[in-house]
């Protein structure tokens, strides 16, 4: 069954299976989808949508149901790839349906669409492993977890100020797909989880 990951950068990405999908904030049906965002803010879930590459952006949506929806049906392209690619197949499909009607009515807007189909392109791109800015949250996780004795997750979410499902979606998501760094995960004797990361 597919499997989708949301990181902390509102990125969406799927999996084939539960399994590669790894730790994180993970869903499998449009249940799960509003399980998981029924605390989120409005916001989170407009951020959520607008990082979906193709669709149109929004500025808020009608009620948390309707975001829901919309989401789950915009994602239901996603293969498994990387995010942007994934999310721009289907999506592109549609945007040239509609460069095509509109182009007979008028000019400018047909050129609208091409640029929405740009920052597809952009947000591609947008995959190569990406430098962590000094002073980010990032360049902090980061840091904890090359020091020799790694951090725990309790020591990550004291420096970030985020929820522990947070962390390892900014683990799974952010750092082991997006950045592609190896991090391992191990148990210490008192039971608490110890992340670390080579380099």
């Amino acid at each position: 069954m597919k499997t989708f990951t949301i990181d902390t950068e509102n990125s969406i990405t799927a999996f084939a299976s539960k399994q590669e999908a790894g730790e994180g904030e993970s869903f499998s049906s449009r249940q799960e989808l509003a399980s998981l965002v029924a605390e989120w803010p409005a916001d989170r879930l407009v951020e959520v949508w607008n990082g979906i590459p193709g669709l149109t952006p929004v500025k808020k949506f009608t009620d948390r149901k309707s975001a829901v929806s919309r989401i789950w049906k915009a994602i239901q392209s996603l293969d498994g790839g990387s995010p942007a690619e994934a999310a721009t197949t289907a999506p592109k499909r549609a945007n040239k349906a509609k460069a095509a009607a509109k182009k007979s009515k008028n000019a400018r807007s047909a050129a609208k669409v091409p640029a929405k189909a740009a920052k597809g392109k952009r947000a591609k791109a947008g995959n190569k492993p990406a430098a962590a800015r000094d002073g980010s949250k990032k360049a902090e996780v980061l840091g904890l977890l090359q020091r020799k004795s790694g951090a725990t997750l309790a020591q990550i979410m004291k420096a970030t100020g985020w929820q522990a499902h947070s962390v390892r979606g900014f683990i799974s998501g952010t750092l082991g797909k997006k950045m592609g760094r190896t991090v391992e995960s191990t148990k210490r004797e008192d039971g608490e989880r110890v992340y670390t990361i080579a380099g």
